[in-house]
């Protein structure tokens, strides 16, 4: 078996080749760069990323690199417009984990040696062709060496400026936003400072400034500086000006010492239509990219990068028929949609410059801030556990295209094995065994959690619900499953051998 080339090496690509390695598919990771990134970067992983993590099995470093930010204040000068608290999220990992990209790629890195993987570095992919049965990709090599690479899947996880998505084609519509921002990296130290703890994001008049929480007594401070010429190359912040965002707009009472990054970035909101072309798949932001309100950029090129990985080994295992895949880019397009809407709809909100707007974007805050329905909206937003594929081709019955509630299983989450099996979760035990053993190693029974609804579920390798029907409803069960899976039925439709 030749193996899936992935171009691009960051947090994505890397996720997407522990995925296919943990699944038993070879794979090339290749990146141009010659080292991994040194810098911070994209600085949270979310609740549900972190579940997804745990299905790798490397969930421990990650904690034990990061820190737990359990709440967001919006704040307006030295007073609290709302609190959002992450602590009721349904999930394990009821907290937004604070940790620099470049240990997030480390980590990564380290489980995918672990599993026999290796990255290809100032390697660059210049050109491709799609085969009936593969991709021909050329790649050149630091010594100006050009290789043929004969691979039957290529994936594009090659960031903003993608070769792969350049190579495709394919429009990246979308605009930049007319203005810039800066990032710095410091230690805050006075009592006006914000807890350790918490994400705390400044509303005002001249615009929006965050600072988030970093491990090893860090923060990250966030603020925009206004609208420029887009040719116009604006001048590196120093820690002056650091100094003299935090007095105007977070009211003072703190100062930033000790910078190891300052720097100036522009906001860019762009999306391709479509996440496969044939053989060619994009993940990341290689397929999306936009603002960074809300942290939800990496944790949604990760996320794309686990949607795939177990749809790709299925088939290329031969146990699931091409059709599946398919499903990549409806799902994450969809969601790649929301992002952008989300993330435009705060950066929006966040830059007002209308004193009257301002005035009533900040009381209604105060108001819906006050209101613990919206908290836990906005918490479980933020977290990502509400993402949902019920429009999927794959979803069939009410609760399909859900993510199973962790509290709904016990023991080990479904999808966490050596192999992308699809759980069965029913109410009769040895039904349900004598039901999945009709399906080979695709289908697994799965214990549940007790006094759970009495129902019958077949969970997806990434812990979303396929199908969902009644205790009886083993034939639409059956049927879901035969257009799926390339295994031979036999037996009947009752769930007996």
């Amino acid at each position: 078996m030749h193996p899936i080339l992935i171009i691009g090496a960051g947090p994505v690509g890397l996720t997407m080749a522990a995925e296919l390695m943990r699944y038993g598919v070879p794979v090339r990771l290749v990146d141009q760069s010659p080292e991994p990134s040194r810098t911070s970067k994209a600085l949270v992983v979310w609740s549900r990323t972190l579940e997804l993590i745990d299905r790798m099995g490397c969930t421990g470093a990650f904690l034990d690199a990061g820190l737990q930010a359990h709440r967001a204040a919006i704040r307006s000068g030295a007073s609290v417009l709302g609190r959002t608290g992450f602590d009721d999220i349904s999930s394990p990992y009821n907290f937004a984990l604070m940790i620099p990209q470049c240990d997030t790629e480390r980590l990564l890195h380290d489980h995918l040696i672990a599993l026999g993987g290796a990255v290809e570095r100032e390697v660059a992919l210049t050109g491709f062709a799609q085969t009936p049965s593969g991709v021909l990709a050329t790649l050149r090599h630091a010594d100006g060496r050009e290789e043929t690479v004969d691979t039957p899947w290529l994936i594009g996880c090659d960031g903003a400026h993608s070769a792969v998505r350049h190579g495709l084609g394919l429009p990246f519509d979308g605009s930049a936003e007319g203005g810039d921002w800066i990032l710095a990296d410091v230690r805050l130290e006075g009592e006006g400072k914000p807890p350790a703890d918490e994400i705390a994001p400044y509303l005002h008049d001249d615009g929006p400034f965050a600072v988030f929480p970093m491990p090893s007594g860090r923060a990250r401070i966030v603020a925009a500086v206004g609208k420029v010429d887009s040719a116009q190359q604006r001048s590196q912040p120093t820690l002056d000006d650091v100094q003299r965002l935090i007095e105007e707009r977070a009211g003072g009472g703190f100062r930033a010492t000790d910078p190891v990054w300052l720097a100036n970035f522009r906001i860019n909101e762009r999306k391709v239509a479509d996440y496969r072309v044939g053989r060619v798949f994009l993940a990341g932001d290689s397929a999306h990219v936009h603002s960074p309100a809300g942290g939800q950029g990496m944790n949604t090129g990760m996320q794309d990068a686990f949607n795939l990985a177990w749809k790709l080994a299925l088939v290329v295992r031969g146990e699931a028929r091409d059709i599946l895949l398919d499903s990549y880019s409806e799902e994450r397009s969809k969601v790649g949609d929301g992002v952008l809407r989300n993330a435009k709809l705060m950066t929006d909100m966040a830059t007002l410059s209308s004193p009257i707007a301002l005035a009533a974007r900040n009381l209604a805050l105060r108001m819906m801030l006050g209101l613990h329905a919206v908290q836990h909206r906005m918490a479980t937003t933020m977290s990502e556990i509400d993402i949902h594929y019920a429009s999927s081709s794959l979803s069939e019955g009410k609760r399909a295209g859900r993510r199973l509630d962790p509290k709904f299983y016990s023991g080990a989450p479904p999808g966490s094995g050596p192999a992308p099996r699809w759980a069965l979760f029913a109410a009769n035990v040895e039904q349900a065994t004598a039901f999945a053993s009709r399906f080979g190693g695709f289908l697994e029974p799965a214990p549940r959690a007790p006094g759970d609804p009495d129902c019958l579920l077949i969970v997806r390798p990434d812990g979303y619900i396929g199908f969902s029907g009644d205790r009886d409803d083993w034939a639409e069960a059956e049927r879901y499953l035969a257009n799926i899976a390339v295994t031979d039925i036999v037996g009947n439709a009752s769930g007996q051998p």
